[in-house]
């Protein structure tokens, strides 16, 4: 009996392994952060300008995109499983690339749609413009 009076309460906390913890895991942080780029796409917004007149001539696949995501190539309405052969049949004679005009309402799931039509198609310069 006497041996419970003679030991001491433990009343303390030791944080020594948790902060070991805790510095270890900054660590690593700080080590894969610089590693986890943001893969996306990388879209910088052109500004308003009003064009005054069109070429004759285009030599450009032209995709209109409209608010509901419906896409119409020169006045002709197609559907989003037609894009990529639509593409491939254009750029036979219009070399230049592939202008998209997207509605200001269009979302941009429509617009990556074309994207990567175009870019399964063939297409390699794209160009992405507001109605």
């Amino acid at each position: 009996m006497s041996t419970s009076k003679n030991k001491k309460e433990f009343n303390d906390i030791n944080i020594t392994p948790l902060t070991d913890i805790f510095l270890v895991l900054l660590i690593i942080m700080m080590v894969i952060a610089p590693l986890l780029d943001q893969q996306g796409l990388n879209l910088i917004v052109p500004n308003n300008q009003e064009v005054k007149e069109k070429p004759k001539e285009a030599k450009l696949i032209t995709i209109d995109v409209a608010d509901n995501g419906a896409y119409t190539m020169d006045e002709k309405p197609i559907t989003a499983n037609e894009l990529i052969f639509a593409i491939q049949e254009a750029s036979k004679e219009k070399k230049e690339g592939l202008l998209i005009q997207a509605a200001s309402n269009a979302t941009h799931g429509a617009v990556v749609t074309v994207m990567d039509a175009a870019r399964t198609a063939g297409v390699t310069n794209i160009s992405v413009a507001e109605k």
